[in-house]
């Protein structure tokens, strides 16, 4: 089953798909869907064509977005790292999160915007100190992310936040995969493309912990709830290992094997 969350004229609204089209619900979108007891069941409110669909980022409010840095073992080779002994860690606010066809704003305070293709997972039920197996059983579906970073604010000091957390930098949808339609992402191909040049291949199978790992290392020290988000990681091929930047009239597409694409244009700083 897919999901998704549009933009309509009564605002946001979460919406399930049924062949080539949207129910809309009456929901302002997939994370108050899940935090009902009966996700999914509310109160319908018309269709419209999955071609018109308008996406807004697929969880509009998370109280927590959790990411995780170096877990691909291309990437890690790429940056001259050694594989972490635990995940590294860092957090996004809501503000972040952007559609997955939204314009990217190219920030005039910073020239070296990268691109980082991630495998997003969704959280459909509370989970506090969880095993990996309560923690997978947990998992109300995929998506696709990517984590826009501005490397320079990144790198300023020992801290990663500045250059994660630049608003509206982050796309993510355009729809929720049930894990049933995907094995759970145990082993789908991530690509990010660049003015249609492939600049990252991966699998999930590269992940060095995989999400069920650290959706239950998370929850010994905070408590996951219905709606909150996990980016996985990135593949080898960011910008950063070879010196490319994006620019304004780039297009980003970030794709996910059977979960979905994003494409963003990028556009100057307004």
């Amino acid at each position: 089953m897919r999901w998704a969350t549009l933009r309509t004229r009564d605002g946001t609204r979460a919406a399930r798909r049924e062949g080539d089209v949207y129910v809309i619900l009456d929901e302002p979108d997939v994370g108050a869907m899940l935090r009902r007891p009966d996700a999914g069941s509310g109160r319908e409110a018309g269709q419209v064509a999955v071609a018109d669909a308008d996406y807004a980022p697929l969880v509009t409010n998370p109280a927590k977005v959790i990411c995780v840095g170096l877990n691909y073992r291309s990437h890690i080779e790429e940056m001259g790292r050694e594989p972490p002994a635990y995940p590294n860690l860092f957090g996004k606010y809501a503000s972040t999160l952007t559609g997955a066809r939204d314009e990217l704003v190219i920030p005039s305070i910073s020239d070296q915007v990268d691109w980082e293709a991630e495998l997003a997972v969704v959280v459909g039920r509370p989970l506090w100190r969880a095993g990996p197996e309560e923690a997978l059983a947990a998992v109300a579906g995929y998506t696709v992310a990517n984590d826009i970073s501005m490397r320079d604010w990144q790198w300023r000091a020992g801290q990663w936040l500045p250059g994660k957390v630049f608003d509206a930098s982050t796309p993510l949808g355009p729809e929720l995969v049930t894990p049933d339609e995907v094995d759970h992402a145990r082993d789908l191909a991530v690509t990010c493309e660049v003015d249609g040049v492939v600049r990252q291949r991966g699998r999930t199978s590269d992940l060095v912990f995989d999400a069920a790992t650290v959706l239950s290392y998370v929850s010994r020290f905070t408590a996951w709830q219905p709606g909150d988000v996990l980016l996985t990681g990135t593949p080898g091929g960011v910008g950063a290992a070879s010196d490319l930047r994006l620019a304004p009239g780039a297009v980003v597409t970030t794709r996910v094997e059977g979960v979905g694409t994003c494409v963003n244009g990028c556009v100057a700083d307004r």
